[in-house]
């Protein structure tokens, strides 16, 4: 039996009550008169709500294979990257490129990479494409996170290959200054030319390099501490490294915000490495029972609906992802909640959270195994999942602003 009411996380803003953890220095900001909906130049103060429409239209009768990223460039363009070769068996002819282009509609401008590219004698294609970013240049940063995933790549918008730092299985660890291991993700900071990137799958670091010629930079662990590698008999979590660095973003007054998946917690530090403040999201050790009762008799991906949230629970996974709104000041920072399949609006000053939206499921407006999210200039969001059960691979959607109430 499905539940006919699903929509009223994404109507009725919720009102937090203050975060029991570190918060961020400074005061709240300004959010005294109800705000419109949000379009260009539009102030993000109080609390906003979303609905969640059905994005974007993919030309050709192509489909996706998992979705595992997302990015926006200087003109509002969309960014998607998945991956190809976990397409149906029975779809795989028809597989869209790995790199697609679309605008904010939804409408497909143009696509590349993917297994094609493999043959390239000038660059090694990732193995699982992971990561994506589009620097203010406009070229694109590709991440991957398979096993010998040791190297990122920078093209052209068009597919074009520059830059290759790093190669195909070739790290020697936390110190390794040349290669990466199974990078989750990068963000090019246009500031300072730089390329950061969450080292998380295989290391437990960030890493920087130069954006134009791929010179190592400096690196950085948990609390700013220097990144080693585990030594026998460490404890399975040692929260002085990171556990599974997945997500990086640095804001425009730059702050570098550190998504620690496996941490279950949000760090931030200078762009030099200096550890500012955390916040443990998500730490939620068994299913909240009343959710569990609510959705006894619900299906989702044609299994049981609780033994998924049971399953994803049990990961202790947290916060994947970060982005921010298009205000100048990016007042809102979103947080992808891994394991509670939700998104958690804060208020950047403070780190308190505003409100949150999502739940678990495979209809419209729900999620599972949220893995990316950017956000447009309209205070839209987009998000992609890497789920694989039963053939469902393509859970991409927008999530339009609707309106914003006074705190």
């Amino acid at each position: 039996m499905r539940r006919m009411t699903r929509m009223w996380m994404l109507a009725v803003p919720l009102v937090a009550a203050s975060a029991g953890c570190a918060e961020s220095p400074g005061s709240a900001a300004g959010s005294a008169g109800i705000g419109n909906v949000a379009g260009a130049g539009a102030e993000m103060a109080g609390i906003p709500a979303y609905e969640a429409v059905a994005w974007p239209e993919l030309p050709n009768n192509w489909v996706l294979g998992l979705a595992s990223g997302l990015a926006i460039d200087s003109e509002g363009h969309i960014w998607l990257i998945h991956r190809p070769r976990t397409a149906a068996e029975a779809d795989r002819d028809r597989a869209a490129p790995a790199v697609l282009e679309f605008d904010a509609a939804g409408n497909y401008i143009q696509g590349w990479g993917g297994p094609e590219y493999l043959e390239s004698s000038e660059f090694e294609w990732p193995a699982t494409e992971h990561g994506i970013n589009v620097d203010s240049q406009g070229n694109v940063w590709i991440a991957g996170s398979g096993n010998g995933d040791d190297q990122i790549l920078k093209f052209t918008s068009d597919g074009q290959f520059l830059l290759q730092i790093g190669r195909a299985g070739a790290s020697t660890g936390n110190t390794d200054t040349q290669n990466v291991n199974r990078a989750a993700d990068i963000y090019v900071h246009a500031a300072t030319n730089e390329l950061f990137v969450a080292d998380g799958y295989g290391n437990r670091r960030i890493i920087v390099f130069d954006a134009d010629t791929g010179e190592y930079k400096r690196m950085w662990g948990a609390y700013g501490n220097p990144p080693t590698d585990p030594t026998p008999g460490e404890a399975e979590f040692d929260p002085n490294h990171f556990r599974l660095v997945h997500g990086i973003r640095i804001s425009t007054d730059g702050l570098v915000y550190v998504s620690d998946r496996g941490g279950m917690r949000l760090q931030v530090f200078t762009t030099d490495g200096e550890f500012l403040y955390e916040k443990p999201m998500g730490r939620y050790p068994d299913p909240d029972p009343a959710v569990m009762a609510a959705r006894a008799s619900d299906t989702s991906f044609g299994v049981p609906t609780v033994d998924l949230i049971e399953a994803t629970a049990g990961a202790h996974q947290s916060v994947s992802r970060t982005a921010f709104s298009s205000d100048p000041e990016q007042r809102w920072l979103f947080v992808a909640e891994r394991s509670n399949h939700q998104i958690v609006v804060l208020d950047r000053t403070t780190l308190r959270e505003l409100t949150r939206f999502g739940m678990h499921g495979d209809e419209l407006g729900e999620m599972y195994i949220l893995h990316d999210m950017t956000a447009d200039s309209e205070g839209n969001l987009y998000t992609v999942e890497v789920n694989g059960i039963g053939g469902t691979r393509k859970r991409t959607q927008k999530w339009v602003l609707t309106g914003v109430s006074p705190i």
